[in-house]
């Protein structure tokens, strides 16, 4: 299990969510209840699942591919800690996870 917490965009609001290794945190994002759209179902088509990942933990994660950091270049209020939800995998090694939901979205199917 990986505890997972989801701050709101205005760091108020934390949501802590344990989920089984294996999940993909957009569907756990989802099914939790926050905001994050996943508008291409993880094709990495649009940036609706761009969350932002704290910097301690960002270092954990397997580097982006290619085609994720393009996406990525299009999102809305990205950072450099910034990924697609769609793309983390969560695995045993990440014991712990917090991310913050971005205040805005660009959705690029719509494009």
């Amino acid at each position: 299990m990986t505890r997972v917490t989801f701050i709101s965009a205005d760091g108020e609001r934390r949501q802590d969510v344990d989920a089984p290794a294996g999940s993909v945190l957009l569907d756990i994002a989802q099914g939790a209840g926050q905001p994050l759209e996943g508008t291409c179902e993880g094709q990495m088509a649009c940036s609706t699942c761009h969350v932002i990942v704290d910097a301690d933990d960002f270092v954990k994660l397997p580097r982006a591919s290619e085609d994720e950091e393009d996406m990525l270049d299009l999102a809305a209020a990205a950072t450099r800690t910034s990924r697609l939800a769609c793309q983390i995998v969560l695995d045993g090694a990440l014991d712990a996870l917090t991310v913050r939901i971005p205040g805005e979205f660009n959705n690029m199917q719509g494009m």
